[in-house]
Parts: structure tokens; C-alpha cells; sequence
């Protein structure tokens, strides 16, 4: 007998996933038949979708590439937009920054250095009418990232395509718009938690009825993991944060096939290569039976799990940072391989600075070298069938279903986040995480192992445009003054009322942005009826 048989199971190595999953030496047929015997049967564009939502995905048509993009003014954003576009970008993703996304206006002091700094700076619609001259709404579909000041922003845009004579029961595009998960992780909340999320979902039954559509919500389990939640936490959470935004929409009395299948999800990817994929197949397939078997949806849209997804910053290191572009070309690998129907791919240089031109230019290039290259779009679900992966497909649907459980035990997402225990059980697995990164047995390449010493390069930071900050201000104070204030105190009085009657607020919110009221303005109303969310400090 050789000396590489006699080594028993007990002495080989455990592996255990970032989940908490323990990973065999092998895996047969008999593991899968026992974790899903109904994998054989499984096939693309039908229930549960476990290996993608259309039959053919993307030997029809290729995932939408759209990078995240918009700095400074709209001015300079609407050059970076038409310089993806014409670089072969088919969907733009737009950055605001700080103040817009705390519904600030750009002359309020409290925007001061910050105006521009990690997005485009938004004041009244002018500002949209700027950033997307000369683009084609119908041929560029358009992804708002912003939470807090969602509804101002989305009317804005809904105002801008009425202004350029589109017709918005076909004008297609994307709002983040998941304040729940601000509260998590990112921190630009406004209103209380309760009010937010009823603005979340005035844009969802405004969109049911009048712009079909158009996705009013992209839940995210990127920022959450991003905060330091693990794998199944990430979904599990998403999940819980898309439920409790269907549950308000239902109880206004609109039917679950009106809206659901708008609602779409931003995830992250980092971490082990297998773990990533099945928590994206077992995800799709646990939304759809909770959409069919919990919620009664009959269309198959309705029970679609629409992502968009690549690689998170948190995935990279400031160490070694050329090693970036391998992690980032295997994040879009493992994006395309899970399904994903739109990616945006983190840029190398995304751990320590706001993304360069090259940058940029660089995760574009690692994209499009996927799509035309390495096959990745010649066939459905390429590792469907593998043992190891419907094995895990299979763990995974149990664990986030499972951590959802949890979540129902705490009172529901609301509750949990009002009461800030989701933020303690993130906050506890990134601790967790870190220290193990820290004592070695979480290995980061050029971070904690395979380091060298070498000379301090050069960083090359996005410098913040003082010149671009102070035109926008200029350019605010002249349109408050040229514009109709009578007409603008009329909007702001109308947008009061409506809130205090408890209304759905888009309309009154289109007509304010119409003639030119601020981000800043029409939020300030909404703060003196619904007050400011104050963030809970626990000891």
C-alpha cells in the first residue's frame, strides 16, 4: 500500500468557504442526487431558473457592460459617458456625489470640499439635461445609483425623457434606490426608516402604472457585503430587503405581477471562485420559489432574480496593486458564469483612489476581452452538471433560506435595522474576518503572504476639481434666480401637502423638479413633515 493511501480523512486538511461551508475532498453524483434530485431536470429560461432566466442567455445576447462612472459637473460626466460609449460601453451607470446623495444642494455649506468629489454634482434638472446631451435614451439604457435622494432623481429623469419626447411607458433603466441597505452599510439616509421606505415604494407603484418598464429598485447585496457580511448573509439579507419592499407595495393593492418583475439586484463578487457562483445560482433559484410558492406570482418574469454583479473594492488590496487586474478579470469571470444579466467591474485601482481614465479603460477592456475572446457566451450555464457546484447550489439555497429564518425571528428587516441587530451581526463577521486576515488564515496575495519589499509608488489620486465645484455654485445661484419662484414655492407647497396627506409622492415631485427646484429644496420639505433619521448608538 503506498504512503499516499494510508493518509486517513481526519488527516487531510479541512476547507471551510467564507460561508461557514465545508468543502469536501470529492464530490459524485450521489452528492448532488442527495442535495437535488431534481438537478438533471433543470433547464435555462425555466422555473426555478437555477441555470439563468433566458433559454439561450448569452449565446442570444451578451450581458450589458455598464461601468460606473460620473465626477465633478455634468459637464465633465457627459464627456466620461460618451467616452465609454464610444469605447463599446452599452449602458451607462451614473456616480453622484456626496451632497447630491444627501439630498444637499451644492451651495449649502455643508457640501463644502465635497461638491463633485466622488460622483457628478446634481442640482435641479438642468443638471440632467447636461449630463445626457446627445445620448440616446432608448439605445443607452441609463442605472441611477442613488438611495436617499432617489425619488428627486428619478423624477428628474422621468422629466427629462418626457422633455425630450420619449415615451416613458418604454423608457427602460435602473434606480438603486434600496435605502434600506443605506442604513446597513453606506450611511446617506435622510428620512426615518419608515418613511423611506414609503418613498421607496411611491417609485414602485409610479413605475407599475405609468413607466412599465423601467426597474424603480435595485436591492443590494453589494453594499452589504461590502460592509463585511459573508456570502450567504449577502443574499439572505437582499432577499429579506426585496420582500419587505413587496410587502408595502401589495398592501396598496397592487397584484405581485404588476411590479415584481422590475425589481432587479446588485451583488458582489469576491472570495472563492465556486462559493461565488453557487450563491448566485442557489439565490435565483430560492427567489423564484419564494416569488411562486410565498408571494402566488404566475409570470416567470415576476420570478426572475435580474442581477447585476462584479467584483467589489473590498476584494482588492492597495498592496501590490497590478495584482488587481487578475483578481478583476476572474470577478468577471465569475459574474458571467453565474448568470449575471448586466456586470460592472471594479478597476484595479479602486482599493486606495476614485477610478483613473485607464483604470477604467482597463476593466472595460477585461470585459469585452470575456465576451469576445474566451467563449464564455457560446454556451448556457457551462458549469451546470458539475457535482461540485450543484452540490453547493444546493447548500447555499438551504443557508440563505435559513438565515432568513433568522431574520423573521428578529421581527423582519425593518425591524432589525431599526433596532440596529442586522448592523451588529455585518459588523461582528467583518471583525471576524479581518482577524483572520490579519493572523494569516485568510491569505490576501501581496497583502499577508508572497510580500515584497519595494520602493512606495506614486498613487495616482483623482484630484478634487475646486474650479468645476465653483461653477456649479455660480451655476445654481443663477438659474434660482432666473427661474419662475413663483411657480417653484407653488411645486414646493403642493409637495408638502402631499406628504402630510400621506400621498404617493412622485407626481408632485416631477412637477417640482420641472420648474427647476433643487435637490436641496424639495428634500427640505420632505424633512419638516417626516423629521431625520437618527442613528441608534448602542453600549
Amino acid at each position: 500500500m503506498s504512503k499516499e493511501s494510508k493518509i486517513t480523512r481526519e488527516e487531510i486538511k479541512k476547507v471551510f468557504l467564507e460561508s461557514g461551508i465545508e468543502v469536501k475532498p470529492l464530490y459524485t453524483g450521489k452528492d448532488v442526487s442527495e442535495a437535488n434530485p431534481e438537478a438533471e431536470k433543470e433547464e435555462p429560461g425555466k422555473y426555478p431558473f437555477t441555470r439563468g432566466i433566458h433559454p439561450l442567455m448569452y449565446r442570444k445576447r451578451p450581458f450589458t457592460i455598464r461601468q460606473y462612472a460620473g465626477f465633478a459637473s455634468p459637464e465633465e460626466t457627459n464627456e466620461r459617458f460618451k467616452f465609454l460609449i464610444q469605447n463599446g460601453q452599452t449602458g451607462l451607470n451614473v456616480a453622484f456625489d456626496l451632497p447630491t446623495q444627501c439630498g444637499l444642494d451644492s451651495d449649502d455649506p455643508r457640501s463644502f470640499g465635497e461638491v463633485g468629489r466622488v460622483g457628478m454634482a446634481v442640482d435641479t434638472l438642468e443638471d440632467f439635461e447636461i449630463a445626457f446631451n446627445d445620448i440616446d435614451l432608448e439605445k443607452i439604457t441609463v442605472s441611477l445609483t442613488i438611495n436617499g435622494s432617489a425619488i428627486v432623481l428619478m423624477a428628474m429623469y422621468f422629466a427629462l425623457a418626457e422633455k425630450l419626447s420619449y415615451n416613458l411607458q418604454n423608457l427602460r433603466g435602473t434606480a438603486q434606490n434600496d435605502i434600506l441597505k443605506e442604513f446597513i452599510g453606506r450611511g446617506t439616509w435622510i428620512f426615518p426608516v419608515d418613511k423611506s421606505v414609503k418613498l421607496v415604494v411611491d417609485t414602485i407603484e409610479y413605475c407599475a402604472k405609468n413607466v412599465p418598464k423601467y426597474s424603480p429598485v435595485s436591492v443590494c447585496g453589494y453594499h452589504i457585503r461590502e460592509s463585511g457580511a459573508n456570502p450567504v448573509q449577502e443574499m439572505a439579507y437582499a432577499f429579506c430587503i426585496a420582500k419587505a419592499y413587496s410587502d408595502e407595495t401589495l398592501r396598496r393593492g397592487i397584484s405581485i405581477d404588476e411590479f415584481a418583475s422590475r425589481l432587479s439586484f446588485n451583488f458582489d463578487i469576491y472570495g472563492n471562485l465556486f462559493e461565488q457562483i453557487a450563491k448566485f445560482r442557489g439565490g435565483r433559484r430560492l427567489w423564484a420559489k419564494i416569488m411562486k410558492e410565498e408571494y402566488g406570482a404566475n409570470k416567470d418574469e415576476s420570478c426572475w432574480m435580474r442581477m447585476i454583479a462584479g467584483g467589489g473594492g473590498a476584494g482588492l488590496t492597495k498592496e501590490q496593486p497590478e495584482n488587481n487586474i487578475a483578481r478583476t478579470a476572474y470577478y468577471a469571470l465569475i459574474s458571467a458564469l453565474s448568470g449575471t444579466q448586466t456586470m460592472a467591474l471594479c478597476t484595479y485601482d479602486e482599493a486606495f483612489t476614485i477610478p483613473t481614465e485607464k483604470a477604467a479603460e482597463v476593466a472595460l477592456r477585461t470585459m469585452q476581452i470575456l465576451v469576445h475572446e474566451m467563449g464564455i457566451c457560446d454556451t448556457v450555464d457551462p458549469l451546470g452538471g458539475s457535482y461540485y457546484v450543484e452540490t453547493l447550489t444546493a447548500r447555499f439555497e438551504k443557508e440563505i433560506r435559513k438565515t432568513m429564518t433568522e431574520v423573521d425571528k428578529m421581527g423582519g428587516i425593518v425591524k432589525g435595522i431599526t433596532e440596529g441587530k442586522i448592523q451588529e451581526a455585518i459588523s461582528n463577521q467583518a471583525y471576524e474576518r479581518w482577524k483572520g486576515i490579519q493572523k494569516g488564515k485568510i491569505l490576501k496575495v501581496g497583502l499577508n503572504c508572497y510580500q515584497r519589499v519595494e520602493e512606495v509608488k506614486p498613487v495616482e489620486f483623482h484630484p478634487y476639481n475646486t474650479e468645476a465645484a465653483g461653477k456649479q455654485i455660480k451655476k445654481l445661484t443663477k438659474i434660482k434666480s432666473t427661474r419662475d419662484n413663483k411657480k417653484v414655492k407653488s411645486a414646493l407647497d403642493n409637495l408638502s401637502n402631499a406628504a402630510r396627506k400621506n400621498l404617493n409622492l412622485m407626481p408632485a415631485t416631477i412637477e417640482a423638479v420641472k420648474v427647476y427646484s433643487s435637490v436641496g429644496e424639495i428634500i427640505q420639505v420632505l424633512k419638516e413633515v417626516y423629521g431625520e433619521y437618527e442613528e441608534p448608538v448602542f453600549f
